[in-house]
């Protein structure tokens, strides 16, 4: 079930992605950033008083990790997109699966194991491919924040995994991103022009918030009932459901190359499923 959940949020993750290029002509990147949080926080609380729910946890240092390094992944990931070539910045971004890998194996000391992370590699080669990045050499400082936007989305990954075996529901896991999320970027966008918000900007505003909530809930569902390893390579999904919006939606033809990447980021996402090990804990 975990890898049709990280299949759901790649989906999701990819309909945020036509929400911030929609939005992108109405409001700033740190407005998008704050407004995404926001947006979802007000969902979560909603639910939660809904039906009742508590937030206290005894796990607040982790959910304090998983939420400073998510935050500051995003944010620098937003950076990079105003700075980098589209292309340059999401692959950079999408390092995050191959970072896990290594911290994986670091951290919860498991056997390095070749056929699964290559499985992994293969999928980032498809992002490239896709993706097709470019870098000038007046860019190396932007790339490196790039590539830490990477490692830190690992990191959040992993705490994410982390906090599943805690036994921490999805909703409250996002929940407190949300809140971190929310706070930064506000005091952020506090020192930027603060765009007016319209009907229908509004409408776009709430598609951006609605799709990033519902995509947080089913990654967060997908590491903690699934395998971590396989969980990171299917994420390469969200850039396969992306490049699919923008030919439907703004007409972006791709070239051969494009859809060779698409074929590695399948056959990653095939690999992973039949290449994972068994771990008694998941």
């Amino acid at each position: 079930m975990g890898a049709l959940w990280m299949l759901a949020a790649g989906f999701l993750f990819g309909c945020m992605g036509v929400f911030v290029k929609l939005g992108a002509q109405y409001f700033s990147h740190n407005e998008l950033v704050f407004y995404r949080s926001f947006v979802g926080l007000l969902m979560i609380y909603a639910i939660v008083r809904q039906q009742g729910l508590s937030l206290a946890s005894r796990h607040w240092q982790a959910h304090l990790w998983r939420s400073i390094s998510g935050t500051i992944a995003m944010m620098l990931f937003f950076y990079c997109i105003t700075v980098l070539p589209l292309a340059t910045a999401v692959t950079l971004n999408y390092t995050s699966p191959l970072f896990l890998t290594i911290l994986t194996m670091l951290v919860f000391r498991e056997r390095f194991h070749a056929p699964l992370t290559f499985a992994i590699a293969v999928g980032f080669i498809g992002v490239v491919l896709l993706l097709q990045p470019t870098m000038e050499r007046d860019q190396l400082v932007p790339g490196l924040l790039g590539l830490i936007s990477g490692f830190l989305a690992g990191i959040a990954m992993l705490s994410v995994w982390q906090l599943g075996l805690h036994g921490e529901p999805d909703w409250r896991v996002v929940f407190y991103f949300g809140l971190v999320s929310s706070l930064a970027s506000g005091g952020v966008m506090l020192f930027d022009t603060v765009h007016p918000v319209g009907a229908s900007s509004l409408l776009i505003l709430i598609g951006l918030g609605g799709s990033a909530t519902l995509a947080q809930l089913a990654m967060t569902r997908a590491y903690r009932t699934g395998k971590t390893l396989v969980v990171g390579s299917l994420s390469f999904s969200t850039v396969l459901f992306s490049s699919l919006f923008g030919m439907a939606f703004w007409g972006e033809a791709l070239p051969l190359a494009g859809w060779a990447g698409i074929a590695l980021i399948v056959t990653s996402g095939v690999l992973s499923l039949r290449l994972a090990p068994k771990h008694p804990e998941e």
